[in-house]
């Protein structure tokens, strides 16, 4: 009895535990734009000071493959909505199928890059090769990361919700790897034009 009294005392209320995971997820999320806008005032910089270069050089990038990486980003954060929307409703199933369509989505993208990438290094194009393709490898190698960690957060909470870990009352890690993926597909929406459309 006493026991279960010590236990009630130090469980986390359902509504604390929401608003520290989202203030949490949001301050996480702070860092990373912090991160990335040191990377674009630094490709700010450098495309001022190299006009030409960048004009040149990013058409070597294939705008077709950055093109259709876009949708699938955009597209998977639609999924990745009305993830959390079926999880509000309590829906168990919706909040997997369109989790798993996000996963995938998630899975095309790297699959693109991949392809992307080994093209750049047939043609032997490294990151060495100018500062323009210096920030090409940083900036999405950096972003690609991101995705792939992303795809494990979004993997074990499909996992979970799967196994009925979450309900209409409960589904913090739903909406905060919602947050998490947003941040993903708002970052690439900013790297496609930088460095696909500088010209």
């Amino acid at each position: 009895m006493e026991q279960a009294a010590h236990h009630a005392e130090h469980e986390l209320d359902p509504a604390l535990e929401y608003s520290s995971s989202k203030l949490g997820m949001w301050l996480f999320l702070g860092t990373e734009i912090l991160l990335f806008g040191g990377l674009f005032a630094a490709y700010a910089i450098f495309r001022a000071k190299f006009p030409e270069m960048f004009s040149e050089q990013h058409k070597e990038l294939d705008i077709f493959k950055g093109g259709l990486n876009t949708v699938v980003l955009i597209f998977s954060s639609l999924t990745m909505a009305i993830a959390v929307w079926a999880a509000q409703k309590g829906d168990k199933k919706k909040v997997v199928i369109f989790m798993v369509i996000t996963i995938i989505c998630g899975l095309i993208f790297g699959v693109v890059k991949y392809f992307e990438y080994s093209a750049k290094l047939d043609h032997h194009i490294y990151p060495s090769t100018s500062i323009f393709f210096g920030l090409y490898y940083l900036m999405t190698g950096l972003h690609m990361i991101h995705v792939f960690v992303g795809l494990c957060i979004l993997g074990v909470i499909a996992y979970l919700a799967h196994i009925g870990k979450f309900t209409k009352d409960y589904y913090t890690p739903v909406e905060v790897g919602g947050l998490y993926w947003h941040l993903v597909d708002l970052i690439w929406i900013y790297l496609f034009p930088l460095l696909y459309l500088v010209g």
